[in-house]
């Protein structure tokens, strides 16, 4: 089962997108990819859900008030560099787009209004191109590991980050404390 996040400010794109998803067979290479679908219109409850919720696929608007697309998939790549990233939108910004696949990894841009049969087909193929990448890097350790290039402890912590995202962050105070959740001690 493949878990996608979709970020998209307009709440009619978001419903539209997720009966799509729904109803249609993701499919690449004679595989087919169940699909999860996770849907936020604001982009920092999508954050803060993709810190636990991991994640194989984020398909985001670009242009988002408050945040955007560029700027949520870096952030969201921060967190999960793992996942496919894909962008979606109604303008065509030649920086942006640059800024899009060079600051935030993105596979691929889909333009509004999408073909169906393309969005689906491209998420698909995302989803297996990423699942070979992670697969490839995981022989790739394992060789590491053997070669003793790869300390177990790094191997295990490689292991955990990709099953539980976050897992291995650790965030200290400024007295060299441990916080556990510094977001609530913003407020102090």
């Amino acid at each position: 089962m493949a878990r996608i996040l979709i970020v998209d400010d307009e709440e009619s794109i978001l419903k539209s997108l997720r009966r799509l998803l729904a109803i249609t067979p993701c499919t690449a290479g004679g595989k087919v990819f169940p699909l999860t679908v996770d849907a936020y219109s604001d982009p920092a409850q999508a954050l803060e859900n993709a810190f636990e919720t991991p994640y194989d696929l984020v398909l985001s608007d670009f242009r988002m008030p408050g945040m955007d697309g560029v700027a949520f998939l870096k952030e969201f790549r921060e967190l999960q560099p793992n996942a496919a990233r894909l962008i979606l939108s109604g303008y065509t910004d030649l920086n942006g787009l640059i800024a899009a696949i060079n600051d935030a990894g993105i596979m691929r841009f889909i333009a509004k209004p999408w073909n169906d049969y393309d969005l689906v087909t491209t998420i698909a193929q995302a989803l297996a191109l990423q699942e070979l990448q992670n697969e490839t890097q995981q022989i790739a350790d394992e060789a590491r590991l053997k070669k003793g290039s790869l300390s177990a402890e790094d191997y295990e912590r490689k292991r955990l980050e990709a099953l539980e995202p976050g897992i291995t962050r650790v965030h200290w105070g400024p007295d060299g404390s441990v916080m556990l959740d510094p977001e609530a001690l913003k407020g102090d």
